[in-house]
């Protein structure tokens, strides 16, 4: 599919009303012959030859085809604007869908930007183009069409010299579309880049501030601001070549019409009326002259929003549906990984990793930065897709079930907290709009929050800024723990969800996650599978397995006690955390009598 096709995919639901509306514009460019053609008869007849008994009868045809005129263009641009706003609703929900349905991979090479830039700037393109330049390239043809017919009617050898103008312009019109298609690309690139800027300089304005680097941002933004100038600037260029002549034709025909018509009508070749006729029909003839650069202006505009919208959501995505998804409503728990292998270009990401992990069980997860934690979860989630190996839940391979079961399946507290400009009751409730308050009081009192948001003067109902501006960053990470236990999942990620919290609130948060487990066991759906990504170990000392990462690579693993009498990478943080010696080389002791 073209982009082309893709928006006549969207045009083709209003071609009926689209019809009509261009019916309704001929009506109006017929009607258009009527009022010069009645001025002819009025200094021919009226006034030279003083039949004035038609002078009323002419007014009253001269009025309602005024009206009726008036009346058409009314109903033609009522219909028209009103399908445009509809096809651009269809189109700016359809074209949101395609980006909810991206990957990360989309994410992370597309600048946010880019994307509101496609949904507002490039969408109005579209909508002028139905709302006007269709309807505008139909009427300024027909008129021109109707004023060369109507012409030679009243004198065929001063229509010939009118019309000798018509191939300059087509010749001049083609250069035109031809010369400003790379101006409107690079338009819409700066215009992009200069949304994208500004994006990121209010959401990050925080750091801005902290930094007192306002001016240098100021600075940066005349930058692309002054590229954004600079390129429509060009732009003009192109079309500053062409307008004049367009404008100057025009002109010139009105030239034509006095010199070559005048001097007819001295010679009797032709009566005074039909000279006021034919300069009646003119302005039929100059109108499509003047607006042929323009038009040709908003039609490439056009094109290009079409190009960039479609080049956005034409992109496939490589998470894809199974072509028969596993369509479970409950999930277990039971997870293993198969010599899980994640490649990324050319870096290897994780390396041969093999665990396997029962229902019910805490799994804590520990590591350098960047030593793969994260993307182990990434993976279960099917964010990404492995590169070797396997990833199965309760037995079936994450990549046959469908996608939204296998993501409602989890509840996950994401490093990266982010929050809704909502209240915090509907922030808790997000993954589950339809639970009770009961049910969020629940979770929020399981995450340590119930606490601070009672204290709030709105409570509950309390809405939190932009990405939750206004918390402390405990408090966010909190919210989102609640977000997470909310949907009671099979399966709860929390990635590194008690980073910003001292440990005494850690300690009420473990607490609480040890009697949700505990809750969830005497439910139907059965216990949870938790996994918890920490640098504590604090978080993650009580977990039923410890997976300790390192470049990639799954080099220790088992409980606490195990780990610690490994003397390896687990016990170095544990040492460096809380320098516990003596407790160390009691459980190396009890190890080493136990293998002896």
């Amino acid at each position: 599919m073209t982009a082309m096709q893709w928006f006549f995919s969207f045009l083709k639901k209003y071609r009926f009303r689209i019809i009509i509306a261009l019916f309704f514009v001929t009506i109006s460019c017929l009607l258009a012959i009527v009022n010069p053609y009645i001025s002819g008869i009025i200094v021919d007849d009226v006034i030279r030859n003083g039949q004035y008994d038609l002078l009323w009868k002419l007014v009253v045809v001269f009025i309602s085809t005024t009206l009726l005129r008036a009346l058409s263009r009314y109903t033609y641009l009522y219909i028209l604007e009103d399908s445009s706003q509809k096809m651009l609703y269809s189109m700016r929900d359809n074209v949101f869908r395609c980006i909810m349905a991206k990957d990360f991979n989309f994410y992370n090479k597309n600048r946010t930007g880019d994307l509101m830039s496609r949904q507002i700037g490039d969408m109005d393109a579209i909508r002028h183009f139905v709302a006007f330049v269709i309807y505008s390239i139909y009427e300024n043809s027909l008129l021109l069409i109707i004023a060369l017919v109507m012409m030679f009617t009243v004198d065929w050898r001063l229509a010939i010299c009118m019309i000798a103008v018509l191939p300059i312009t087509v010749v001049i019109a083609a250069k035109q579309l031809k010369a400003i298609k790379p101006s409107f690309k690079r338009i819409r690139d700066t215009f992009s880049s200069l949304n994208t800027f500004v994006q990121e300089n209010v959401s990050g304005y925080r750091v801005v501030r902290a930094f007192a680097k306002e001016d240098y941002e100021t600075e940066k933004f005349n930058k692309v601001n002054d590229e954004f100038r600079r390129v429509q600037l060009e732009s003009t260029k192109d079309w500053r070549r062409y307008i004049p002549i367009f404008e100057f034709m025009a002109s010139f025909l009105t030239v034509i019409l006095y010199l070559v018509g005048g001097l007819m009508v001295i010679k009797n070749a032709m009566s005074l009326g039909q000279l006021v006729q034919l300069s009646g029909y003119l302005w039929m003839l100059n109108q499509p002259l003047r607006m042929a650069g323009w038009l040709a202006n908003d039609y490439q505009r056009f094109v290009t929003s079409v190009e960039k919208i479609y080049s956005t959501v034409s992109v496939e995505p490589d998470i894809k549906e199974p072509l028969y998804p596993v369509n479970t409503e409950r999930m277990y728990g039971d997870i293993c990984f198969h010599h899980v292998n994640y490649n990324l270009d050319d870096d290897v990401i994780l390396k041969d990793i093999n665990i396997n992990i029962k229902r019910g069980e805490t799994i804590g997860i520990i590591g350098a930065t960047g030593s793969g934690k994260s993307t182990l979860m990434n993976l279960l989630c099917r964010f990404y897709d492995v590169s070797d190996g396997e990833i199965t839940i309760d037995g079936v391979d994450v990549r046959k079930y469908d996608l939204f079961r296998l993501r409602d399946n989890i509840g996950m507290a994401m490093q990266d907290v982010f929050l809704f400009s909502d209240t915090i009751e509907g922030n808790i409730a997000y993954g589950k709009p339809d639970c009770t308050f009961e049910e969020v009081k629940h979770a929020a009192k399981m995450a340590d929050a119930d606490g601070f948001i009672n204290a709030m003067p709105e409570g509950y109902d309390t809405i939190v800024g932009e990405r939750g501006m206004g918390l402390s960053g405990g408090q966010k990470q909190r919210i989102s723990l609640a977000r997470a236990l909310l949907k009671n999942p099979a399966i709860v990620i929390l990635d590194d969800t008690t980073s910003a919290v001292d440990m005494e609130t850690e300690t009420h948060i473990q607490e609480s996650l040890s009697s949700f487990t505990k809750w969830s066991s005497t439910r139907e759906e059965g216990r949870h599978t938790v996994f918890i990504i920490a640098h504590r170990i604090s978080s993650i000392k009580d977990a039923d397995q410890i997976l300790v990462l390192d470049n990639g690579c799954l080099i220790e693993h088992g409980t606490h006690d195990d780990l610690i009498a490994m003397n390896g990478y687990y016990a170095t943080v544990f040492n460096h955390q809380y320098g516990e010696f003596d407790e160390i080389d009691k459980i190396r002791q009890k190890g080493g009598r136990a293998n002896g």
